[in-house]
């Protein structure tokens, strides 16, 4: 059974709610620690939030200064009112899947620090975004995402109880 405590709150925040159903705690935690080696102290905590249906989202709670512009930089205390903000980075079931390492970090450093420079992480994204002659990609134009299942040693499906959710 699960309670509510309150306490302090490092933003930004992001956190990994995941199926424990669908065996998501490696991929939460690899999410989890890739983010951690990118931005560093950049993120104030991550947490990883176990969950039942399916359920495999990124949400980061970021501080926006009343006055900030779309970069979200944070006011000085005292200085400007601040008001506490939720994004969701991704919904496995909105978005189609598992987000690519770099697609994550993409959104988490456009609110965490826009002008920052992912290096060969931007140039990737630049790059999948062009079409053959040079155009940007439509939505539909792009690739979704490939969810491989886990197989046994015979390299057929395990029968297992899945989470109906999931699917």
């Amino acid at each position: 059974m699960t309670t509510q405590a309150s306490s302090t709150v490092h933003v930004p925040r992001v956190a990994i709610r995941f199926c424990t159903q669908c065996k998501w705690n490696l991929r939460a935690a690899y999410y989890a620690q890739e983010l951690l080696q990118t931005f560093g102290t950049g993120i104030g905590e991550v947490a990883l939030i176990p969950a039942t249906g399916g359920i495999f989202t990124v949400i980061m709670t970021h501080a926006v200064s009343q006055s900030a512009g779309p970069s979200g930089i944070e006011a000085e205390a005292g200085s400007k009112p601040v008001t506490v903000t939720e994004t969701v980075l991704w919904d496995r079931k909105v978005d189609g899947g598992f987000p690519e390492t770099k697609e994550l970090k993409n959104r988490v450093r456009n609110i965490v620090d826009p002008d920052r420079d992912l290096g060969h992480i931007d140039r990737s994204l630049k790059k999948k975004d062009q079409g053959v002659d040079g155009e940007p990609r439509t939505k539909a134009q792009q690739q979704p995402d490939i969810v491989h299942q886990p197989t046994g040693q015979s390299g057929k499906q395990e029968e297992t109880k899945d989470c109906e959710d999931c699917k």
